[in-house]
C-alpha cells in the first residue's frame, strides 16, 4: 500500500454518497496518471466551513469499477454529462485523519498523487508533492527555514495555464522558483523554458531558476541567498487579501514575516 491519490471534495452530497455507500467517482477521462491508487484522500472546499482547506478523511481501496454516469445516478434527468464514464471507487472505510492536512492558502486541488509515508507525516499541502527530488530537496530547506512558499502553484496568463515548483507572495510582487533537472537542458525544452519565464515575468513575476547542481550542491550557500535577497527586495512576505496567520522567520537578515489563508472561489469540477 503505497500509491495515496488526494482528490477534490466540493460537495456536500457526494460527501453524503461517500459516508453512506462508500464511493466515490472520478471521471476517467482526468484521471490521474498514477492510477490506481491504493489509498484515496479528500480535499474539502469552502463549502465544508470549518473543515474547509484542508484533508481530514481518507480511505484504503477495496474495489473500483467503471461505469457510466447513468449507473450511478439512474433517477438523474439527461444531460450534457449523462454519457459520461467513472472510475467508482469503493472504500473499506472512511477513516479520519489524527489532525488534518491543512493548506496555507486556498489553492485549486483537482488530484495530488503522493506516497503513503509522505500522507502520513504531511502536514501542510504542500508536504505531498511527489513529483521531483529537487523539488523535495528544496521545500525541506525552505520549510526548516521557515520561509513560506506553496509548491506546484497553479497561474494562468493569458490562456495559458503554469504550474510553478514554488511561488511566493510579497508585499511588492511575486516570485517563482524553478528547480531543472537533466530534462531541462534539452534543446527544446531549454527554449519552452524560455518563453515561460518571459510569460511569467509579463504577468508580474520574478523568475529565480536554479539547475539540479545549484540545489544538490549549493543549497545553502547560493539557492536560499538569492531567494532571501529577492524576498527582501520585494518588500517582504505579504499578508495582503488573506485569513489566517502564523509566523514565518528567516535568515540573513533576521526578519519576522506572515503567511495567511486566502478565500477561495467556487470550484467546478466533476
Amino acid at each position: 500500500m503505497n500509491k495515496v491519490l488526494v482528490a477534490i471534495m466540493n460537495s456536500p452530497t457526494d460527501f453524503g454518497i461517500l459516508q453512506s455507500r462508500g464511493w466515490y467517482r472520478i471521471p476517467v477521462d482526468t484521471a490521474p496518471r498514477r492510477w490506481p491508487p491504493d489509498v484515496l484522500a479528500f480535499y474539502q472546499t469552502k463549502v465544508f466551513d470549518e473543515q474547509a482547506f484542508a484533508i481530514h478523511y481518507y480511505g484504503r481501496v477495496r474495489e473500483i469499477r467503471r461505469v457510466g454516469r447513468r449507473d450511478l445516478f439512474p433517477d438523474e434527468t439527461p444531460n450534457a454529462k449523462s454519457n459520461r464514464r467513472y472510475y467508482q471507487v469503493f472504500l473499506e472505510r472512511l477513516e479520519t485523519l489524527p489532525q488534518p492536512i491543512i493548506s496555507a492558502r486556498w489553492r485549486r486541488i483537482v488530484f495530488v498523487s503522493t506516497t503513503w509515508e509522505k500522507f502520513t507525516l504531511a502536514e501542510e499541502i504542500n508536504d505531498l508533492f511527489d513529483d521531483s527530488p529537487l523539488e523535495d530537496r528544496l521545500w525541506k530547506k525552505l520549510k526548516n527555514l521557515h520561509i513560506a512558499a506553496e509548491r506546484q502553484w497553479r497561474v494562468k496568463i493569458g490562456r495559458a495555464i503554469y504550474f510553478l515548483d514554488f511561488a511566493m507572495f510579497c508585499e511588492q510582487g511575486r516570485i517563482a522558483v524553478e528547480t531543472d533537472g537533466l530534462h531541462h537542458t534539452k534543446p527544446k525544452r531549454v527554449v519552452r523554458d524560455y518563453k515561460r519565464d518571459n510569460a511569467l515575468q509579463l504577468g508580474g513575476w520574478e523568475v529565480l531558476r536554479f539547475s539540479g547542481s545549484h540545489v544538490r550542491e549549493e543549497l545553502d550557500s547560493y539557492c536560499i541567498p538569492k531567494i532571501v535577497t529577492m524576498i527582501d527586495q520585494l518588500g517582504g512576505l505579504s499578508h495582503e487579501g488573506l485569513l489566517s496567520q502564523g509566523p514565518f522567520v528567516y535568515p540573513a537578515p533576521k526578519s519576522e514575516r506572515w503567511v495567511f489563508c486566502e478565500a477561495s472561489p467556487v470550484y467546478d469540477w466533476d
